[in-house]
């Protein structure tokens, strides 16, 4: 299905499936009927890369909500608690969702364990040693689009919405 994202401030990006169709002013863009208009109250840029998702993935325990009032919200060293690939894959899965979070779409690699690989690649960011920089007709559509005060409203990984701010 074509989507238009249209941001407040910038150029439209038109989307069909996970690939960029076109960029440009709405008024530019023809997507045709029946394609899906969503309006976002910011700027749309490139997603962001995560160079230290290794080391923020491989060697940290995201802890699980329900675990808040013993181990607290924030990342605590893989040491602390026993580390199984079950905990290790969902701890990467928590981890993975506040870097889309933040408007990550890529992260540098590689990954050593099995269950932090399956949850990356599960995800759809691009594990790559660098981000895309721009966003053109043909690519993947991979951008945030965030508020004046630089804070992710919106991720889309793949031409998914992946995160959208409440």
């Amino acid at each position: 299905m074509l989507t238009v994202h249209r941001p407040a401030a910038g150029d439209c990006v038109l989307v069909d499936g996970g690939l960029v169709v076109a960029l440009g002013p709405y008024g530019e863009l023809d997507p045709g009927p029946g394609a899906r208009v969503r309006e976002w109250a910011g700027t749309l840029l490139p997603g962001r890369h995560e160079p230290e998702a290794v080391r923020l993935l491989e060697t940290l325990y995201w802890p699980d909500p329900r675990e808040a009032d013993e181990l607290g919200t924030e990342p605590l060293p893989a040491g602390a608690v026993a580390m199984t690939d079950t905990r290790w894959g969902a701890s990467a899965r928590r981890g993975l969702q506040r870097m889309l979070g933040r408007g990550v779409t890529s992260v540098a690699g590689p990954f050593t364990r099995a269950p932090v690989r399956t949850a990356v690649q599960r995800s759809g960011v691009l594990v790559a040693p660098a981000a895309p920089d721009v966003l053109a007709p043909g690519g993947r559509a991979d951008f945030t689009v965030l508020a004046q005060d630089g804070s992710c409203l919106v991720t889309v990984v793949g031409g998914r919405l992946v995160y959208r701010r409440a």
